[in-house]
């Protein structure tokens, strides 16, 4: 490809940016898919009591897509993106296979190892990928269609798997979709996506030949293209306020996440649900959150990325604390779907508020450090979830992460920045 057919833009890449919002829908797909029926198997199928040995799948899956994002982003700047998405999609070939036909909770817990890094290599490097198409302009935009996708996938797998299950039983029926989707997503990913590493180098000259020079006669960007990994992670981690703000909130919305996927199903049927509420309850919450992503990515554009990030936690903090205080069908599905919205609000936005303060040159290892921390949070919350549900019930579990929600949006209105990202995307 040359320079001169290397441009960005939405318009100039629809054609890319498609494919890959398809394959990213894939990919959540195949996540959407444990939603509803993996902690009713744990319960029915292999008679798992404790509620963080029930959790310990989603420990599990947090823990090891959270280093797969970082793995994802730095390989990503040193051997391009489309080795690393097929990678992904190699590993979660065996993932519905193996929780067909596990014959003890062990399987189930292996098969999220390679579930973890299917999700981290394959979702960190089209979230990538369109961040090189779009350009700084409509970052925001971009990350509500990638996010929207991924999520609207992951519901309405839910939904499915949950109305198979009811029907067919928990297994192996519901996990048919999953080879479907594991076939369709490593063949497109693997004869029709191209590379972005072009679009890399177009975007980091833009933006060089718009840099004032030091008074020297130097470019500024010269030092930023030549960061170490250990310094971007330290910038992305806690040295930079903008950077490290999304980090924190990206850990407690996923922590708050992972709540929602592997206790919620059985706070529901612990209240006579029956697996068909129980499905709709589980689909209802990433559906409003994929289906609302297409408005508010692109909202984060005009009215900034900090306003939509604060009242985002603040709003996910009171939908959980709903959860927790009602105990109808109709009640739940309501804080479901603000809850989405709350998520919503919060997460593509994240994502472009990285983009926009990390250099090209360096943004795809700053998206894995941010994306590790972010779904660190799977980890660290069935770790906290399970032993305060096992401690207290899982009532107690709901509401303190509800507070620790809201706590995390008044730390992005103390420390973020105000935006600043205008002045770059001009």
């Amino acid at each position: 490809m040359t320079g001169r057919e290397t441009r960005l833009g939405l318009g100039a890449n629809w054609q890319q940016f498609t494919l890959l919002v398809v394959v990213n829908a894939f990919v959540g797909a195949m996540v959407g898919l444990e939603r509803t029926v993996v902690p009713l198997i744990a319960e029915q199928d292999f008679g798992l009591v404790s509620r963080a040995a029930i959790l310990s799948f989603i420990g599990t899956f947090g823990l090891v897509k959270a280093t797969a994002n970082l793995f994802a982003g730095r390989f990503s700047d040193r051997v391009g993106r489309k080795r690393v998405l097929v990678a992904g999609w190699l590993a979660g070939v065996p993932v519905p296979f193996m929780v067909m036909w596990a014959p003890a909770w062990s399987w189930i817990v292996a098969a999220n190892v390679l579930l973890g890094i299917n999700q981290g290599l394959a979702w960190s490097t089209t979230v990538i990928m369109k961040i090189d198409l779009v350009g700084p302009r409509r970052r925001g935009l971009a990350m509500g269609l990638n996010e929207s996708a991924g999520y609207v996938a992951v519901g309405a797998a839910a939904l499915a798997s949950g109305m198979i299950a009811s029907r067919f039983g928990l297994r192996p029926e519901p996990f048919y979709l999953g080879i479907a989707f594991v076939a369709l997503g490593l063949g497109l990913s693997v004869f029709f996506v191209r590379d972005t590493v072009d679009h890399v180098r177009v975007e980091a000259a833009q933006r060089d030949a718009n840099r004032p020079t030091s008074s020297s006669g130097s470019n500024d960007s010269s030092r930023a293209s030549r960061l170490t990994w250990r310094e971007i992670f330290v910038r992305t981690s806690w040295k930079d306020r903008s950077l490290s703000s999304c980090s924190q909130a990206g850990l407690v919305n996923n922590l708050n996440d992972g709540l929602a996927w592997g206790l919620f199903p059985l706070f529901f049927a612990s209240a006579g649900m029956s697996l068909d509420q129980i499905a709709t309850l589980a689909a209802a919450y990433p559906l409003a959150w994929g289906i609302l992503q297409l408005g508010t990515g692109a909202l984060s554009d005009y009215w900034g990325r900090k306003p939509l990030i604060v009242a985002g936690m603040v709003l996910q903090g009171l939908a959980l604390f709903a959860v927790a205080r009602l105990s109808s069908f109709g009640g739940w599905l309501g804080a479901s779907i603000v809850l989405g919205l709350g998520t919503a609000m919060v997460y593509p936005t994240l994502l472009a508020a990285v983009g926009d303060v990390a250099e090209p040159s360096w943004r795809a290892s700053s998206i894995g450090v941010y994306r590790l921390w972010r779904d660190g949070g799977y980890a660290v919350g069935a770790l906290a979830v399970g032993l305060i549900a096992d401690a207290f019930g899982g009532k107690a579990a709901i509401l303190a992460i509800a507070a620790l929600t809201v706590a995390s949006g008044f730390v992005v209105a103390l420390r973020m920045p105000s935006d600043s990202w205008r002045a770059r995307a001009a």
